[in-house]
């Protein structure tokens, strides 16, 4: 039975509980039996201390633990809610009404071409305010959960830096 580790294909299932306000965990996400995490430890872009965690256990095993803001996706940053054009959003000078929705999160591009997305916060007259930051930023988040199976990685799956197959990505 092989253990978590560096370069393993993990499937797992859990709970996700934010501290909202008052201090109260709220559930805001689950993957469950039908539908479960799969990664690739230590290349999945997930926070770092999410797989440390997790490091070295094994299929059947629980674990429950909290990653502080600073340990999982920052602080919430005010400097990454901009006002942005209403014309970048146009696609041959029309408005995507249906795309163009507070609420709504838009996958966007700096200068650089660095991919990232963005949530519609607010729509006027000239200028869409969009927010930058990880919808987890500035958050306490609670993980409650079970390991399901792990596995070596193949050398594909090590080579495209994602997992294959069930669970994975499909070429």
């Amino acid at each position: 039975m092989a253990s978590i580790a560096q370069n393993s294909v993990v499937t797992l299932t859990y709970d996700l509980s934010v501290t909202d306000e008052n201090q109260q965990k709220v559930l805001v996400e689950q993957a469950e039996a039908d539908e479960p995490m799969v990664f690739l430890f230590g290349h999945s872009g997930l926070p770092e201390e999410f797989e440390r965690q997790l490091d070295g256990k094994n299929p059947g095993d629980d674990f429950s633990f909290s990653l502080t803001p600073e340990q999982a996706y920052g602080d919430y940053d005010q400097q990454a809610v901009v006002e942005i054009p209403k014309q970048v959003f146009e696609i041959d000078g029309q408005l995507d009404d249906q795309m163009l929705q507070v609420g709504n999160y838009l996958p966007m591009a700096d200068n650089e071409g660095n991919h990232m997305q963005a949530k519609v916060v607010e729509i006027g007259a000239e200028q869409v305010t969009m927010d930058f930051n990880h919808p987890l930023a500035g958050m306490v988040m609670h993980f409650d959960g079970k390991i399901q199976d792990v596995r070596p990685a193949t050398a594909e799956e090590l080579a495209h830096g994602h997992v294959h197959g069930e669970g994975g990505h499909h070429h």
